[in-house]
Parts: C-alpha cells; sequence; structure tokens
C-alpha cells in the first residue's frame, strides 16, 4: 500500500470528496484507511467500562485507499516507487521527489 500513517491525504471521490486530513489508521488486509474529519458516522454505545457515557458518538469510518490521494507540497499527486543507494522509497509522480 502507498498510504502510511501520518500522511496528509485529500478525499478524491464520495461524499466528503476535496476535504483533507491526516491517515489515523491503515488496513493493509482490506486495502482501506481512516482519516481524520473524514467519513464521520455515528454509532449508538451502551454504557460499558471503556464507554460510561452511553450515546451516539460520532467517529470516522474506514474509506478505500483508492479514494484517497497523498498531498505532497500543497498538491495531491500520486505516488511511484524508485530504488535510491539499493533502498525502496516513495516518490511524487508530479514533481519525482522522494517523499520520505
Amino acid at each position: 500500500m502507498k498510504i502510511k500513517k501520518g500522511d496528509k491525504v485529500q478525499i478524491i471521490a464520495g461524499k466528503d470528496k476535496g476535504k483533507e486530513g491526516k491517515v489515523l489508521v491503515v488496513d493493509k488486509k482490506n486495502n482501506k484507511v481512516i482519516v481524520e474529519g473524514a467519513n464521520k458516522v455515528k454509532k449508538h454505545v451502551k454504557p460499558s467500562p471503556a464507554h460510561p457515557q452511553s450515546g451516539i458518538i460520532e467517529q470516522e469510518a474506514p474509506i478505500d485507499a483508492s479514494n484517497v490521494m497523498l498531498v505532497y507540497a500543497g498538491k495531491p499527486t500520486r505516488i511511484g516507487y524508485k530504488i535510491v543507494d539499493g533502498v525502496k522509497q516513495r516518490i511524487a509522480k508530479a514533481t519525482g521527489e522522494v517523499i520520505d
């Protein structure tokens, strides 16, 4: 997967199209990501030791990784790979610069 935890991404499809946020969780098995402040859903919770306050909470739901695009240097860009000094690194397709 080309998106990593902590990356700043822009949503390119769905109800939150155009929103930007930081990636909180990456699920490689299901090809999903959770983006901070995007794809909010309401969930009804019963009181439990973990959540003593019951009610309706709002939380982020997973988005398919194909619906997000990495933001690099202020613009959304596709991601490629390049081997630099024997190390595989991500590069921004728009500029050709090494991301990490």
